[in-house]
């Protein structure tokens, strides 16, 4: 019954869905120009696909070594990347080019749902984390579609709001052919809010699996030339509305220690890139875009700025390359926080604010490996970004100590690509 009202009540909101779609489409066209494929009008797929959902730029990031693995595993099988955001989508495009098939997803009304998996025919779904669409997963599963929930985690507030509507959750769960959760924790909760035993495995998280390319390496080695090789750098990524102020406040902070430091900051959206450089000048630092040094000449140098805004899609990895300190945004504000393992991935010693319940298990990981340090405040982190630059041997220990624990916990990917293979 419940899951009557929730498609009939989307079915009822559809069309504000739309026009909001329409609306925030004027200043990023590319999020309204494929609505049809919204509603489940995609071209149709000559052959049936291995259909990869991932909502938004942090699940299809985490999604891409998975993808990647499955190209090399089942060359001549398509894969059809899904987004619900239009940065998720372009960050698949940029990532991954002709080499795999793109749509946005389809809304959770039985009717989009129906047309979408008419025409692209899945023989398998994987869906990446916790995105549990109540007719997504209903109508794959009435198809004999094998559904994976890869990377699968189940923060312990979640897990409390499905527990209130247990009796719907639990027939979505055993729908699931095979979920693979990031840890223990994860497993036992959705154990306890009514998955079968027989479909839960623990394969760890594939994020720990992440990749630096030569390429990228070469890219970030060339910009922290351009910055300055000698002058400290830190950088503050993935930030929200709400956290922006304290950021900038704490590199006021450290610049009276340190005059020559420079803050490299990107906001999670890129919608927020104006209003980011914007709040830069008008609390008195100066500014460099990263959109504009792209625009100049290649051996042009970049400005002496105390700010650099990286107002680009696609380059956070290679940001964090350039940096000697990283603040993990989404976490000074009750977001949840965003993944601390690329970062680590570079060697740095990690910094994050007391919300990161998303990446708990992680979190927890890089703490008692000495990699990562809780700043709860603009001020602790100033304290702890100025500390760590004035003392560069404990933030080369404090950075390859995180890089260890990515490195101890690498081959998540190869089990969940071992068990999807199994299980087809």
């Amino acid at each position: 019954m419940l899951h009557f009202f929730y498609s009939l009540c989307f079915r009822i909101a559809l069309p504000f869905v739309i026009f909001r779609l329409w609306w925030v489409g004027r200043k990023n066209p590319d999020g309204f120009v494929h609505w049809q494929e919204r509603l489940g009008y995609v071209a149709p797929s000559p052959e049936p696909v291995i259909w990869v959902h991932a909502v938004s730029v942090g699940e299809t990031i985490a999604a891409a070594p998975l993808v990647r693995a499955l190209l090399r595993r089942n060359p001549d099988i398509p894969i059809l990347m899904t987004a619900m955001t239009a940065t998720g989508s372009a960050r698949a495009k940029a990532l991954f080019g002709d080499k795999v098939l793109y749509a946005f997803s389809p809304y959770d009304t039985p009717g989009a749902v129906r047309r979408f998996v008419d025409r692209v025919q899945p023989r398998a779904l994987v869906i990446m984390e916790t995105e549990l669409w109540p007719n997504m997963i209903a109508l794959s599963y009435r198809r004999n579609v094998p559904i994976f929930l890869i990377n699968a985690r189940l923060s312990e507030r979640s897990a409390k709001k499905y527990k209130r509507v247990a009796s719907s959750v639990k027939p979505l769960l055993q729908s699931i052919r095979w979920i693979a959760a990031q840890a223990a924790e994860d497993a036992s909760r959705f154990l306890d809010i009514g998955a079968e035993p027989s479909s839960v495995s623990v394969t760890g998280s594939i994020k720990f699996d992440v990749e630096i390319s030569d390429q990228t390496r070469v890219q970030a080695c060339a910009l922290r030339e351009k910055l300055g090789a000698d002058r400290p750098v830190w950088i503050a990524a993935s930030t929200h509305e709400g956290e922006d102020r304290e950021v900038l406040e704490a590199h006021r902070v450290i610049l009276a220690r340190h005059p020559s430091a420079q803050l490299v900051i990107v906001p999670r959206h890129p919608e927020r890139f104006a209003a980011v450089a914007a709040l830069v000048t008008s609390v008195g630092l100066t500014l460099e875009r990263r959109s504009a040094q792209l625009r100049a000449p290649e051996d042009a140098p970049v400005p002496d700025c105390q700010v650099y805004l990286g107002d680009t899609m696609g380059e956070l990895l290679m940001l964090y390359g350039v940096s000697d300190v990283a603040f993990v945004g989404g976490s000074l504000i009750e977001r949840g926080g965003h993944n601390p393992l690329e970062p680590a991935a570079w060697g740095l010693p990690v910094l994050s604010g007391p919300h990161i319940f998303n990446f708990q298990t992680i979190y927890s990981q890089l703490t008692t490996g000495g990699g990562f340090c809780m700043t709860p405040s603009a001020q602790s982190l100033a304290e702890r970004v100025s500390e760590l630059l004035a003392d560069r041997e404990t933030a080369v220990r404090t950075g390859q100590n995180a890089l260890a624990v990515v490195n101890a916990n690498r081959g998540a990917l190869e089990r969940v690509v071992d068990g999807i293979s199994e299980r087809v």
